[in-house]
Parts: structure tokens; sequence; C-alpha cells
């Protein structure tokens, strides 16, 4: 695995900050649970270049530079999500018995 250089870290941090939304496109790791369309929330990117998660899906695994392929969400995705959040905060908690 090549490392990045810090031009590429510091553009990386730049571009992916802390609370950025997150969606994975790819991950070529047979280990992982996580899939395509899976979504986070960034915590941070490290000194190498790994761009860590918190996942819904409870993942907190870091994304690869170079190896793995994920994107920001785009506006009408955000707008979506936060649609879907106020839609469930106005139906209140599920009772369940």
């Amino acid at each position: 695995m090549k490392f990045p250089k810090r031009e590429e870290i510091e553009r990386l941090k730049a571009q992916y900050p802390e609370g950025t939304r997150v969606v994975l496109e790819h991950m070529d790791d047979p280990y992982s649970k996580l899939k395509p369309g899976d979504r986070g929330t960034v915590k941070f990117v490290d000194d190498i270049g790994t761009v860590f998660a918190d996942w819904d899906c409870g993942s907190g695994l870091g994304l690869a530079y170079g190896e793995d392929r994920f994107r920001k969400l785009t506006d009408e995705e955000l707008a979506e999500e936060q649609q879907k959040i106020e839609a469930e905060e106005q139906q209140g908690p599920e009772l369940s018995m």
C-alpha cells in the first residue's frame, strides 16, 4: 500500500471534516459487514488518510485512502435524510407490547 503525500492528507482532511455525511460505494474487504450504499458520519481523517466514520449500521470501520471508494452525500440526499428524520419525530416513538 502506498501512503499519500502530506498535501493529499491535508486535502482529505479539508474535504471530509468531522460531521460530513458519506456513502460507501465500494470496499474490497471480505471481513467487513459494510456494503455499498451504507451511510455514515465522518469522525476524523488520520495522518495516513484513513477516513473514520460512525456508520449508521453501527460499524466504526475506517475507509482506506486509495483502496475504498466513497463520497459525500449530495445536497438532495442530505435533504431527504432530514425530511425522514423530521417525519419520524412527528410520528413519535413506536409502542410495542
